[in-house]
């Protein structure tokens, strides 16, 4: 079968890996290199036979990935980080190539040599740091943005690399081609940007007015790999080519859908590309020069995480980003294969460094999960050596803060408070520690703490001793235990109010102390039942002892353990039964030229008239002396039933004279 049962294997075997690292509680990835490792050529028993043709398909993969990373990308969000992407990030490959220059120098081999093995390690992993983060949940935070800025000038760098180190012995030559290149690199960038934008989003709302869900997937995919085909042709990286179709594609208001379709595409080619990177290791050269390769992927993991993360902090990033941009891209990348392939056929290495530099590069990506978890967890140790460290505050008012609010997170949910507090003109200040989220807080010119609010300096400098109030927005139970232990250690009398997912978890946070628990998702239903049944026209009362019924049921333990949380309960309870209503009364109102007296309101319907706006003067809780005129707008408190009598009172006509 060929080809055909080779992915047959390749799909079969990630399936085995990826069970294998779910049950392990690791990222998936490492499952499929596993995988690619067990069916390679190296290992025996079932083997894929046409290898060269699998590790052709993975390069959609590659292109695929960037092309949905160009979906969601936005130059909005690469502005923070243009500087350390378009600076440091040349300044780090020519600190790396001397890295890995040292290094070759280091074990005897020839300078060309050396120079080329500084070449091959400079570049890192897009595909695995970007699979690492989404696993992470940590794309979109500024150490990412950081990250993604520099491999994408690095996905560029590998055209001229591709250029130069062969034509080391011929530097002369050498200078025209890359001339050349950097030219058609231009033109097809100044080609995508303004006729791409033009056309390709036209050519979308075409595709989808037909209504074809397997057209617009295709569509979309052969614009992604189109362009990077036409990329390729103009001399430049297949997959940045994709990633430049993705950015373009962005602009059209069919990305959300399009991502959507081309992401299960996108991750089975993903498996090809894992599995042909574990094919390409030899376990018996691993053995044979364990020793030499070990102390490389040191030497480069050491190496390369303090040139990025020195870069990191010389750039102006603080807090935790230097230290995550130093665990994350210190593995070599996969252009690195492509970039030995090109040394190989030109005879400018030998088989035994392009075997050494794909091992290493195999060892640094299986690591990157691992190292760049350990996030973290150093960050949170280095914190507590290092307490003096200054954190990055926003928009903090000068007379400092006292008696005000302390939001723990500045998600959706955070930010909907600080926008009600701010109309308010209440005191308050956000801690979040994803800045994405810190920026847009910044925005909207919210007192914002960039940290972790589960951290102790970090409440320290929120002044948590001195707030009224905290509140936790995060959904994850054991990071809102953490903020809720740090707050009752620094202030045990303030009051928290928090989020929970389930019973379980209300009743552990009343447990922990925290004064009140919302659970978001049970309210949210709760309140599109109440709107259904309104619609259906069942009484207000009748829906109020439905949703009673259900809440008792739910919070029925909660009573149990908090005698004063049913009390609230029904306070709650009451107050949704009584309900407030205006109306305008018309010209032929009954109440026109009389006073609430005469019309005895009370007695008749059981309403209470709390407010009269009359020529646009508001009267709170009119004198019972008050005589109503037409166009009067009047606010009556009561039940629906209550309600609903008023209103008919109030707009029934005269009665005809005989």
């Amino acid at each position: 079968m060929g080809i055909a049962a080779d992915i047959a294997i390749i799909v079969a075997a990630g399936l085995i890996g990826g069970l294998i690292a779910q049950q392990l509680k690791q990222p998936l990835i490492l499952g499929y290199i596993l995988a690619g490792v067990m069916v390679g050529p190296f290992t025996g028993g079932i083997t894929v036979v046409e290898i060269h043709d699998i590790e052709l398909l993975a390069e959609i993969g590659v292109a695929l990935l960037l092309f949905a990373l160009g979906l969601e990308f936005s130059l909005k969000e690469l502005r923070p980080v243009r500087h350390i992407a378009l600076i440091g990030t040349p300044i780090q490959i020519l600190l790396t190539m001397a890295l890995g220059f040292g290094i070759g120098q280091l074990l005897g081999w020839e300078w060309i040599t050396s120079l080329w093995f500084g070449g091959l390690i400079a570049l890192s992993s897009t595909m695995v740091l970007l699979k690492t983060l989404m696993s992470q949940g940590r794309l979109g935070t500024l150490s990412s943005r950081v990250m993604i800025g520099m491999l994408i000038v690095q996905d560029l760098a590998v055209v001229p690399l591709m250029i130069i180190l062969p034509q080391l012995n011929q530097p002369e030559a050498g200078l025209s081609v890359l001339g050349l290149a950097a030219l058609k690199a231009a033109l097809f960038l100044f080609l995508m940007i303004f006729g791409g934008t033009r056309v390709i989003p036209r050519l979308m709302a075409r595709i989808a007015a037909w209504n074809s869900r397997e057209l617009f997937l295709l569509a979309i995919t052969a614009i992604g790999l189109g362009i990077g085909y036409v990329t390729y042709l103009f001399g430049l990286s297949f997959a940045f080519g994709a990633f430049i179709a993705g950015m373009v594609l962005s602009e059209s208001d069919y990305s959300h859908q399009a991502l959507s379709d081309i992401i299960p595409l996108r991750d089975i080619f993903g498996l090809l590309f894992f599995a042909s990177v574990g094919m390409l290791l030899d376990p018996a050269f691993l053995i044979a020069n364990l020793g030499t390769i070990l102390l490389v992927v040191f030497l480069i993991a050491v190496g390369k995480g303090l040139i990025f993360s020195t870069l990191s902090r010389l750039f102006g990033y603080g807090n935790v980003v230097p230290l995550a941009v130093g665990l994350g891209l210190f593995q070599v990348g996969e252009f690195s294969f492509v970039l030995a392939r090109v040394g190989l056929s030109t005879n400018s290495i030998t088989n035994e460094l392009y075997a050494l530099t794909l091992t290493v590069a195999i060892i640094t990506m299986i690591l990157t999960p691992f190292v760049s978890g350990a996030t973290a967890p150093l960050y949170a140790l280095r914190k507590r050596w290092f307490k003096h460290e200054s954190l990055q505050t926003i928009n903090l008012p000068k007379t400092g803060l006292n008696d005000h609010v302390v939001i723990a997170g500045g998600g959706r949910v955070g930010q909907y408070v600080a926008q009600l507090l701010q109309q308010l003109d209440l005191s308050f200040v956000i801690v979040e520690i994803d800045y994405r989220r810190v920026e847009q807080a910044k925005e909207a010119d919210f007192p914002t703490i960039f940290g972790d609010a589960s951290q102790e300096i970090v409440l320290e400098v929120a002044q948590v001793k001195h707030a009224c109030l905290v509140l936790v927005t995060t959904p994850a139970i054991t990071i809102t235990h953490s903020i809720v232990d740090q707050v009752r250690h620094l202030n045990p009398a303030v009051h928290i109010v928090a989020r929970a997912e389930g019973i379980e978890q209300m009743q552990a946070l009343h447990k922990h102390g925290v004064y009140e628990v919302v659970q978001p998702e049970f309210e949210a239903g709760l309140e599109i039942a109440r709107q259904t049944l309104l619609h259906l026209n069942v009484s207000a009362t009748e829906i109020q002892r439905f949703t009673d019924a259900i809440r008792q049921e739910l919070y029925a333990p909660l009573y149990q353990i908090h005698h004063e949380y049913q009390t609230v309960a029904q306070l709650k309870s009451a107050a949704h039964l009584l309900e407030l209503t205006w109306l305008t009364l018309p010209p032929d109102s009954p109440f026109i030229g009389r006073t609430i007296q005469e019309l005895k309101l009370r007695n008749q319907t059981g309403v209470s008239v709390v407010g009269i706006i009359h020529n646009g003067e508001l009267y709170p809780n009119p004198d019972a002396s008050y005589q109503f005129t037409a166009g009067d707008l009047v606010a009556a408190m009561g039940n629906a039933e209550q309600l609903a009598a008023f209103q008919r009172l109030a707009e029934a006509a005269s009665s005809p004279k005989q």
